[in-house]
Protein backbone atom coordinates (compact mmCIF):
# COMPACT_ATOMS: atom_id res chain seq x y z
CA UNK A 1 0.00 0.00 0.00
CA UNK A 2 1.22 3.13 -1.13
CA UNK A 3 1.87 6.09 1.77
CA UNK A 4 1.42 9.55 0.33
CA UNK A 5 2.73 12.58 1.31
CA UNK A 6 3.22 15.91 -0.49
CA UNK A 7 6.05 16.51 -2.04
CA UNK A 8 8.09 18.40 -4.99
CA UNK A 9 10.81 16.73 -7.33
CA UNK A 10 13.07 19.50 -8.45
CA UNK A 11 15.32 18.57 -11.66
CA UNK A 12 18.26 20.54 -12.09
CA UNK A 13 16.90 24.42 -12.67
CA UNK A 14 17.00 26.09 -15.89
CA UNK A 15 19.34 28.89 -14.79
CA UNK A 16 21.68 26.53 -13.84
CA UNK A 17 21.58 24.34 -16.66
CA UNK A 18 21.48 27.84 -18.68
CA UNK A 19 24.39 28.93 -17.30
CA UNK A 20 26.76 25.78 -17.62
CA UNK A 21 25.30 25.79 -21.22
CA UNK A 22 26.47 29.00 -22.08
CA UNK A 23 30.08 29.35 -19.23
CA UNK A 24 30.79 25.84 -20.87
CA UNK A 25 32.34 25.71 -17.35
CA UNK A 26 30.76 23.60 -14.28
CA UNK A 27 30.11 24.20 -10.84
CA UNK A 28 34.62 23.38 -9.82
CA UNK A 29 34.82 25.81 -12.95
CA UNK A 30 36.40 23.11 -14.93
CA UNK A 31 34.72 22.80 -18.88
CA UNK A 32 32.25 20.73 -19.86
CA UNK A 33 32.17 17.86 -21.66
CA UNK A 34 29.88 17.54 -24.93
CA UNK A 35 28.98 13.72 -26.38
CA UNK A 36 26.56 12.40 -28.41
CA UNK A 37 24.11 9.68 -26.03
CA UNK A 38 24.87 6.23 -26.64
CA UNK A 39 21.69 5.39 -25.00
CA UNK A 40 20.22 5.43 -21.41
CA UNK A 41 22.30 7.84 -19.48
CA UNK A 42 20.26 9.74 -17.16
CA UNK A 43 19.39 13.10 -18.33
CA UNK A 44 18.68 15.37 -15.06
CA UNK A 45 17.41 18.08 -16.97
CA UNK A 46 13.94 16.14 -18.26
CA UNK A 47 14.24 13.18 -15.73
CA UNK A 48 14.50 10.69 -18.21
CA UNK A 49 16.91 8.24 -19.81
CA UNK A 50 18.61 9.70 -22.84
CA UNK A 51 18.10 8.31 -26.38
CA UNK A 52 21.53 7.29 -28.74
CA UNK A 53 22.06 10.06 -31.04
CA UNK A 54 20.97 12.81 -28.37
CA UNK A 55 23.31 16.14 -28.07
CA UNK A 56 24.43 15.63 -24.39
CA UNK A 57 26.91 17.72 -22.01
CA UNK A 58 28.83 15.54 -18.77
CA UNK A 59 29.14 18.39 -15.95
CA UNK A 60 30.42 18.53 -12.13
CA UNK A 61 27.01 19.69 -10.58
CA UNK A 62 26.39 20.45 -6.64
CA UNK A 63 23.42 19.68 -5.63
CA UNK A 64 21.02 22.10 -3.53
CA UNK A 65 20.91 21.90 0.22
CA UNK A 66 24.21 20.18 1.13
CA UNK A 67 26.48 22.52 3.04
CA UNK A 68 30.53 22.32 4.27
CA UNK A 69 32.18 18.94 4.13
CA UNK A 70 28.41 17.57 2.96
CA UNK A 71 28.53 19.40 -0.01
CA UNK A 72 29.33 17.21 -3.03
CA UNK A 73 30.37 17.75 -6.95
CA UNK A 74 29.50 14.90 -8.82
CA UNK A 75 29.09 14.24 -12.77
CA UNK A 76 25.55 14.79 -14.04
CA UNK A 77 23.91 14.69 -17.72
CA UNK A 78 21.85 16.94 -19.53
CA UNK A 79 21.10 18.11 -23.06
CA UNK A 80 23.54 20.42 -24.84
CA UNK A 81 20.42 22.99 -25.66
CA UNK A 82 17.46 23.69 -23.75
CA UNK A 83 14.56 21.20 -23.52
CA UNK A 84 10.94 20.79 -22.31
CA UNK A 85 12.02 19.89 -19.00
CA UNK A 86 10.58 17.06 -16.66
CA UNK A 87 6.62 15.37 -17.11
CA UNK A 88 4.20 18.42 -15.96
CA UNK A 89 2.80 15.93 -13.33
CA UNK A 90 5.48 16.82 -11.01
CA UNK A 91 5.67 13.28 -9.05
CA UNK A 92 8.20 10.78 -9.43
CA UNK A 93 9.78 10.81 -12.47
CA UNK A 94 7.30 8.19 -14.27
CA UNK A 95 10.58 6.72 -16.72
CA UNK A 96 12.55 5.56 -13.30
CA UNK A 97 10.07 3.82 -11.66
CA UNK A 98 11.24 0.78 -11.09
CA UNK A 99 14.80 1.68 -10.95
CA UNK A 100 16.52 1.66 -7.70
CA UNK A 101 17.65 4.07 -5.86
CA UNK A 102 19.07 5.55 -2.55
CA UNK A 103 17.12 8.25 -0.87
CA UNK A 104 19.83 10.85 1.06
CA UNK A 105 18.16 13.20 3.73
CA UNK A 106 19.15 16.29 4.80
CA UNK A 107 18.36 18.51 7.55
CA UNK A 108 18.07 22.14 7.04
CA UNK A 109 21.35 22.82 8.33
CA UNK A 110 22.55 20.64 4.93
CA UNK A 111 23.78 17.95 6.60
CA UNK A 112 23.18 13.86 6.00
CA UNK A 113 19.82 12.95 8.07
CA UNK A 114 19.88 9.37 6.87
CA UNK A 115 18.42 7.31 3.96
CA UNK A 116 17.03 5.03 2.53
CA UNK A 117 17.71 2.46 -0.48
CA UNK A 118 14.64 1.25 -2.17
CA UNK A 119 13.98 -0.81 -5.28
CA UNK A 120 11.52 2.09 -7.25
CA UNK A 121 8.69 0.19 -6.90
CA UNK A 122 7.14 2.39 -4.58
CA UNK A 123 8.97 5.48 -4.10
CA UNK A 124 6.17 7.86 -2.63
CA UNK A 125 6.14 5.06 0.27
CA UNK A 126 9.69 5.82 1.01
CA UNK A 127 9.71 9.42 0.21
CA UNK A 128 6.71 9.58 3.33
CA UNK A 129 8.75 7.95 5.52
CA UNK A 130 11.84 9.88 5.17
CA UNK A 131 9.87 12.90 5.72
CA UNK A 132 7.95 11.63 8.64
CA UNK A 133 10.85 12.91 10.61
CA UNK A 134 10.65 16.44 11.18
CA UNK A 135 14.25 17.14 11.13
CA UNK A 136 14.03 15.90 7.16
CA UNK A 137 14.58 18.91 5.04
CA UNK A 138 15.01 17.63 1.76
CA UNK A 139 16.06 13.85 0.31
CA UNK A 140 18.59 13.64 -2.93
CA UNK A 141 17.83 10.89 -5.16
CA UNK A 142 21.29 9.23 -6.25
CA UNK A 143 21.90 6.39 -8.20
CA UNK A 144 22.62 3.45 -6.36
CA UNK A 145 26.09 1.81 -8.39
CA UNK A 146 27.58 5.63 -9.23
CA UNK A 147 26.09 7.53 -6.35
CA UNK A 148 25.54 10.45 -9.02
CA UNK A 149 23.00 12.95 -8.03
CA UNK A 150 19.73 11.96 -9.79
CA UNK A 151 17.10 14.85 -8.66
CA UNK A 152 15.66 16.24 -5.17
CA UNK A 153 12.67 15.91 -3.46
CA UNK A 154 11.20 18.69 -0.98
CA UNK A 155 7.92 18.73 0.76
CA UNK A 156 5.19 20.51 -0.71
CA UNK A 157 4.32 23.46 0.58
CA UNK A 158 1.48 23.91 2.36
Amino acid sequence: MTTSTAFLIRALEARTLDTVRCTRHDAADRPVEALPAGGGEPLRCCLRDAEAGEALLLFGYAPPGAAGPYREIGPVFAHAVACSGPEPAGGHPPAWRGRAQVLRAYDRQGRIHGGRLHDGTDPEAVIAELFADPAVYELHSRNVVYGCFMFAVERAAG
